[in-house]
C-alpha cells in the first residue's frame, strides 16, 4: 500500500500465495496487486500457481479485480505446463472473474497457444499504451528480448520488470521467441528511463526484492556492455 492513492503489493510465491507448492516455491515469482485506493479497482500482474489466493488478498483489502497485467506467456506468470507440471492461472481466475487480460500484441497468440484462452480474452496493446485502474495510469513499455511480447508497467515511479531485468541479471534469451540483441535494446531502454524509479523484478533472484533503478544499474551486470555486440558476446 501507498500514499498518493496507488494501492501496490508485492506477493512473493511460495510465501505469501501458493503456500506449499513446491514449484512456486522453488521459483519464487512475484506477482503484483496494483490499483486504486479510492474506486477500489485493481489489476493483477501475472497470477500464476494460486490465482484463488491472490483474489481472496484483494477480497481483504476491500479491491475488486478489474483487469489482468502478463508481462509475458511463461507458464510461471500466466499458467499452463512447465516441467512436467500443470500450473494454474489466467483460465482459473478468469472462471472465478472474468477481465481482461492485457498482453502486448507479439505476446497475444504465445499466451493464449500456452494458456489455451481465446483471442476474445485478450485485450492486445501496442508499446507506450496506457491502462487505466481507477484513476491509476499504468504504462506498458513493450521490452522484447526474453519473449517477443514481453512487457514491463511503470505506475507512480514503480517500474514492475517482469522476467526483462532482475536486480541482477536479465531474464534468459535461450527460450523460444527469445533474443539477445532486442534484451540489449529493451535493457537499455529501462536503464534511461527518467526519475530513478523503483525496479520490482519478476523473481526474487536476490537479497533484495525491490530497489532503485540507479542502485540496478550501478551493480547489475548487464548494464556494463556499451554496445550490442558487447552484451551479445557477454550474454548470448
Amino acid at each position: 500500500m501507498s500514499g498518493s492513492g496507488l494501492y501496490f503489493r508485492q506477493l512473493l510465491s511460495g510465501q505469501d500465495f501458493a503456500v506449499g507448492d513446491r514449484v512456486a516455491t522453488q521459483m519464487v515469482n512475484f506477482a503484483y496487486l496494483i490499483g486504486d485506493e479510492e474506486t477500489r479497482e485493481a489489476v493483477v500482474v501475472d497470477p500464476a500457481y494460486a490465482p484463488d489466493d491472490l483474489l481472496d488478498v484483494l477480497e481483504a483489502d476491500g479491491m475488486r479485480l478489474t483487469g489482468v497485467l502478463a508481462t509475458h506467456h511463461h507458464p510461471d506468470h500466466v499458467g499452463g505446463t512447465m516441467m512436467g507440471f500443470d500450473l494454474a492461472g489466467l483460465t482459473g481466475l478468469l472462471a472465478r472473474t472474468p477481465v481482461p487480460v492485457h498482453v502486448q500484441k507479439a505476446e497475444a497468440d504465445w499466451v493464449a497457444k500456452v494458456t489455451g484462452l481465446s483471442a476474445a480474452d485478450l485485450t492486445l496493446h501496442e508499446n507506450d499504451d496506457v491502462v487505466q485502474v481507477g484513476d491509476i495510469p499504468i504504462r506498458l513499455l513493450h521490452t522484447p528480448g526474453h519473449t517477443p511480447g514481453s512487457q514491463c508497467f511503470l505506475v507512480d515511479g514503480r517500474l514492475v520488470a517482469g522476467d526483462t531485468l532482475f536486480l541482477q541479471g536479465c531474464g534468459r534469451t535461450d527460450f523460444p521467441g527469445g533474443d539477445v540483441e532486442a534484451m540489449y535494446h529493451s535493457i537499455q531502454r529501462l536503464g534511461s528511463l527518467a526519475g530513478n524509479p523503483v525496479v520490482y523484478p519478476g523473481h526474487r533472484y536476490s537479497e533484495q526484492p525491490h530497489s532503485p533503478l540507479l542502485d540496478v544499474r550501478r551493480s547489475n551486470v548487464v548494464f556494463r556492455p556499451r554496445s550490442a555486440e558487447e552484451f551479445v558476446l557477454a550474454f548470448g
